[in-house]
């Protein structure tokens, strides 16, 4: 009989090319069902290493359906939901840093796949053609944007 591995360790398989397949369960639809990450290696014990830093990576995580959702649509819709709360200059500013920085340059990614790596690029990148306080706005605006996606568990 296989051993059982301790509840929220996540599974660990051999798949039929050879490779090993670790899954691990990162939130819930509204339907209830599982929302799953997947990692695989060429072996048992660099699995089990990589699952331990995704499960790492995701404790306190509650993703749902959303998270595929990439930052352009996010932005978008945290835009909207800032409008009446926010000074019509500070919107006009938050808008125009998005639409002629942070979208640009991270709008295509999907907000769970979004890494500090990422965001410190994307600021080298602006600190290079721009003044540091206006990089410093930006870095204020995509800070709060990416907090609230947080808030919302996106």
């Amino acid at each position: 009989m296989a051993k059982r591995r301790p509840s929220g360790d996540g599974m660990v398989r051999k798949r039929d090319d050879g490779r090993w397949e670790g899954r691990i369960v990162v939130g819930r639809k509204e339907n209830g069902d599982s929302i799953f990450r997947y990692v695989y290696a060429p072996t048992q014990k660099e699995l089990s290493t990589k699952l331990r830093q995704h499960i790492d990576s995701y404790q306190g995580a509650d993703l749902t359906e959303q998270s595929r959702m990439t930052l352009s649509e996010w932005l978008n819709q945290w835009l909207e939901n800032m409008a009446d709360t926010l000074r019509p200059n500070t919107l006009r500013n938050y808008r125009s840093y998005i639409e002629n920085h942070i979208r640009p340059n991270l709008g295509d990614k999907q907000l769970a796949r979004i890494t500090p790596k990422d965001v410190q690029r994307f600021y080298e990148k602006l600190s290079d053609c721009l003044a540091s306080s206006t990089v410093r706005r930006i870095h204020t605006t995509l800070h709060g944007t990416l907090k609230a996606a947080q808030q919302a568990h996106l």
